[in-house]
């Protein structure tokens, strides 16, 4: 056999939850985990539709694929899900953190503590508790990976959906604590997502009108975001193919907005 510049990027021999995976961003990675030979859980709140789409996922890749629900936020359902994985499939080597939602503030001067803790638990505090309940099974992995699904949002200013943008802030901060934390051990990375399409826009009460401009953004690439296009930047992070990665936050948003100091 030739030299195989792929090799590094397929994932056989390991075993993967991805949380929220059942539709959108989330089921993009889960496929392509799988289509890379990984075996791979899907957590997800909608225990039906994260059975749907293992099912979809295991017929279409041959991977072994299955689905579990999961509320993020209660430490029993973290703890049912990471060990149905480690029984089902004899280990755990990658965790993908990939759970986040947040609405837009009609009044961002009027935004109830309800809702930043709300959202603090939901974006911040869930991807601890899941990479805390993990980390016993990961010490034991080869290539052991913890990625999570961040937010651009939490770079730029964002007023409009400040709890959420500020949730994800505190989800960079922490997750590039633990990756000192388990320096050596587990490689920890996060991946800042910019305008990606997907039906999460619509039930997070952004508009049509508005969804019609995303969908032609002032990027350096000019397009919005496909979920594959996360899904390769998370394969690749969870991947031995980036064994020399860790502690990182990883723009994937079109490169961002277009600069223009004196016109095109």
């Amino acid at each position: 056999m030739g030299f195989d510049a792929f090799a590094g990027f397929r994932m056989a021999g390991h075993t993967a939850i991805v949380t929220g995976g059942a539709q959108n961003i989330g089921a993009a990675i889960a496929r392509s985990l799988a289509g890379a030979g990984a075996r791979v859980m899907i957590a997800d709140l909608d225990g039906d539709k994260a059975a749907a789409t293992a099912a979809s996922i295991a017929a279409e890749t041959g991977a072994d694929c299955l689905g579990q629900a999961c509320d993020v936020t209660k430490t029993d359902q973290i703890e049912a899900v990471v060990a149905a994985t480690v029984t089902a499939f004899g280990g755990l080597s990658t965790l993908v953190n990939n759970v986040g939602w947040g609405g837009r503030q009609d009044d961002p001067t009027a935004i109830p503590d309800e809702e930043f803790i709300a959202s603090y638990r939901l974006n911040t505090i869930s991807a601890y508790r899941m990479s805390m309940a993990c980390l016993p099974h990961l010490l034991a992995a080869t290539n052991a990976t913890i990625t999570n699904s961040g937010s651009f949002s939490s770079a730029i200013p964002a007023y409009d959906i400040l709890p959420y943008a500020t949730a994800k802030a505190a989800l960079n901060q922490m997750m590039v604590s633990v990756a000192h934390l388990l320096a050596r051990k587990v490689r920890v990375n996060s991946v800042l997502i910019g305008t990606v399409l997907t039906a999460g826009y619509a039930d997070a009460g952004i508009d049509e009108a508005v969804q019609q401009r995303m969908k032609h953004p002032d990027t350096l690439t000019g397009r919005p975001g496909t979920p594959e296009d996360v899904a390769n930047a998370v394969l690749w992070l969870c991947s031995p193919g980036s064994g020399w990665v860790s502690g990182q936050t990883i723009n994937v948003h079109g490169g961002g907005g277009v600069v223009r100091l004196f016109g095109h």
